[in-house]
This record gives C-alpha cells, sequence and structure tokens, in this order.
C-alpha cells in the first residue's frame, strides 16, 4: 500500500511528513474507543547532521482535552539524520471521541550540540461517519 503523506511542515530544511489512517479494526465506538495509525518520514534537507533525541506531542480530543505525550526519541529510536537521509517509522494514537488532532515538535541537537526544535505538522484525526453515531 503506498501511503500518500496528506500533511507536512520543514523547519530549517528539516520536513516531517505525516501520513494518518483510521483503523476501524481496532476501534469500538460503543465502548468510546477509535484508533488512528500514523506514518511519520523525517526527512533532512539541511547541510548538518542532526541527532533526534525527544519528542513533544499534543493530541487534543473532540471535547477539547488536551494529552501531551513527552518522551525519549520516535519508537523506541533516537536516529542519526546525515544531510540527504530521511528517517520513517509508524505509531498509532486511540482517542476517546471519534475526532481530534495531533501535532507537536521534535528536539534534535546538531554536530555542535545546540539544539533544534523540528514543527510536526497538525493534523486532524476523523472517524468516518457511520449510521451508529
Amino acid at each position: 500500500m503506498k501511503e500518500l503523506f496528506q500533511h507536512a511542515a520543514t523547519t530549517e530544511g528539516v520536513t516531517v511528513r505525516v501520513a494518518v489512517n483510521f483503523l476501524p479494526e481496532q476501534s469500538h465506538p460503543e465502548t468510546g474507543k477509535w484508533f488512528w495509525v500514523y506514518h511519520v518520514r523525517i526527512e533532512n534537507h539541511s547541510h548538518e547532521t542532526l541527532h533526534l533525541r525527544t519528542r513533544h506531542w499534543r493530541i487534543t480530543d473532540a471535547r477539547g482535552m488536551v494529552n501531551f505525550v513527552d518522551g525519549e526519541g520516535v519508537v523506541g529510536e533516537q536516529p542519526r539524520l546525515m544531510p540527504g537521509q530521511s528517517h520513517d517509522y509508524v505509531s498509532g494514537c486511540p482517542l476517546a471521541t471519534p475526532h481530534g488532532s495531533m501535532d507537536g515538535h521534535y528536539t534534535f541537537y546538531r554536530e555542535d550540540g545546540s539544539p533544534l526544535e523540528v514543527r510536526i505538522p497538525f493534523f486532524p484525526l476523523a472517524a468516518p461517519a457511520t449510521t451508529a453515531n
């Protein structure tokens, strides 16, 4: 299956692309659980080697409830990207509502030790309408 990256943001030569898909087989609307999977591609178009160290996500549901998720790396990895390299990973997000959104940033470190905060684009989480709604 070919992914189409629907959302993108670029910060100082680093582009973050996101493709998001609703997973009905892992969702249970009758118990208030909806689930999405998202594929992220981080592309280093800068002239520096960058080391991804931390992530910061803001996840908002349809009721306006906001959860912040902070941690080291992405899915257990802290990739080092040389100029021209990219890193892909897939993760998921459950919500207690059929709609919401995600955005945030990654913190990379340059070879000189200085940090670079790279924006993750805002993307909506939207379950398709069903007759059960």
